[in-house]
């Protein structure tokens, strides 16, 4: 699981009455929660791309992705169902387009969590599996507008990764 900074303070990552979005649907991919069933899928697509996702701008320096079994990576998709049901962090796997999402491709994934650098109150993280490597600046750039359009979070206080994103 991609290194997630506690919540301190008495603040609530999203405000009570924000009714956090599950779904988004763009031409290139779509975005579901991430959870239990995606498990066998997210696991082959991260572990083909440890080298690729190390190289992804947010995961440099990050201790994960590193080798773990189907069963480990189980235990981490259901504490980020816990986060996303308690609303202390939000994950998406990134969904093939077309077609009906149960048993699409998993080509990558979105982490939105609390940050722990100051003049930020949110980082973004997001991934796509090697052979899926031109739609990185899509995802990022998609995900980026979304969180600015539909999101609780002034632009500003929203940290993501540099990338040349796409007007």
């Amino acid at each position: 699981m991609p290194d997630a900074p506690a919540l301190s303070g008495d603040e609530p990552f999203v405000p009570d009455d924000f009714d956090p979005a599950t779904d988004l649907d763009h031409p290139s991919f779509r975005l579901r929660p991430l959870a239990r069933e995606h498990n066998a899928r997210d696991h082959d697509a991260w572990m083909g791309s440890i080298d690729h996702i190390h190289a992804t701008p947010g995961f440099e320096e990050s201790s994960w992705p590193h080798p773990m079994s189907a069963e480990e990576n189980l235990r981490d998709i259901e504490q980020h169902r816990d986060d996303f049901r308690a609303r202390t962090g939000f994950t998406w796997t990134v969904l093939e387009p077309g077609g009906p999402a149960e048993g699409a491709d998993v080509i990558g994934c979105v982490y939105v969590y609390p940050d722990d650098q100051p003049g930020s109150d949110v980082r973004v993280r997001t991934w796509v599996r090697e052979d899926h490597a031109d739609l990185d600046v899509l995802l990022a750039t998609t995900v980026r507008r979304w969180l600015e359009d539909d999101w609780p979070w002034p632009p500003d206080r929203i940290r993501d990764h540099p990338r040349d994103l796409a007007d």
